[in-house]
């Protein structure tokens, strides 16, 4: 199956199929699932700057946390979070793609103007109209989308990959609504959010079924309960696992692996890269 067409993400340019791309995950709220929010813009875009030096392509922000019984953010509160870091760190590292993790069409406005390159969408592009309203800013300012599959009004019975299927459906059609070419518009399955077990597995052994949208794939597994529930890890402690699911998802057809431990899980990706992709890179 042919590749993706390439995406320019900011300053950069992202060949699909080269290799596997890692974003690397910066939590600014207190009350992050896997323990590793960082309250303190300074520190914040240190560790971002540290895990650019590890291996990470792209900075993913975000101020809100949607772990399982989340609360939410005001708006005001968010971008307090996530506006210093974005400004200060596209400052100190003009090379790096950001994006900004927000489903407020607000903070998404904010963030884009102030340097970050790519929305990231936990409602992929749908919702109530409040939350729809990000696919049009992100079309206002021209920038890629990450649109992941949020299972609302989901039947338990359903097949996951096929609710999947109609989650991406979906917010292409939302994308395109609002301008969203979609050749713009990066697709997650969604791990984790809301899935059984049983399920989250099942579509990551199926992932390469979701090709079919020919675009992008973004799998998030990185400390995720699937990646350790079994030896009842914390969340602070699943490297390994991360790295086990990560792997299999770039075997899957995973273009960009969404992960806190960027060392690590950087290195296992150019292992698996030169095993199934015969180590070729964009350079």
């Amino acid at each position: 199956m042919a590749e993706p067409e390439p995406i320019r993400i900011g300053p950069r340019r992202f060949e699909w199929g080269a290799r596997t791309y890692v974003m690397g995950v910066l939590n600014v709220s207190p009350d992050s699932f896997s323990g590793d929010g960082v309250a303190d813009a300074g520190r914040a875009v240190e560790r971002a700057l540290r895990m650019r030096a590890e291996g990470a392509d792209i900075i993913d922000v975000g101020g809100e946390s949607t772990r399982p019984g989340w609360s939410p953010v005001a708006a005001g509160e968010e971008l307090r979070r996530v506006l210093p870091v974005i400004e200060r760190l596209r400052e100190e590292a003009a090379d790096l793609p950001i994006s900004i993790d927000t489903g407020k069409p607000a903070v998404a406005d904010a963030a884009l103007a102030a340097g970050a390159n790519l929305l990231n969408d936990v409602n992929g592009l749908r919702g109530d109209a409040a939350l729809a309203a990000v696919a049009a800013v992100a079309a206002d300012h021209d920038a890629p989308v990450v649109a992941m599959h949020n299972q609302r009004g989901r039947e338990r019975s359903q097949d996951p990959v096929d609710a999947v299927h109609q989650g991406f459906m979906a917010s292409l059609a939302a994308a395109d609504d609002a301008g969203i070419a979609p050749e713009r518009v990066i697709l997650d399955p969604g791990f984790g959010f809301g899935w059984e077990a049983a399920e989250n597995y099942e579509i990551l052994r199926r992932l390469s079924e979701l090709r079919l949208w020919r675009r992008p794939l973004l799998a998030g597994v990185s400390r995720k309960r699937m990646a350790g529930e079994q030896q009842g890890d914390p969340a602070g402690d699943r490297v390994e696992g991360s790295i086990a699911l990560s792997v299999l998802a770039i075997a899957g057809g995973a273009d960009i692996i969404r992960v806190h431990d960027v060392g690590a899980l950087a290195r296992a990706a150019r292992v698996a890269d030169a095993a199934l992709r015969g180590g070729r890179d964009d350079g």
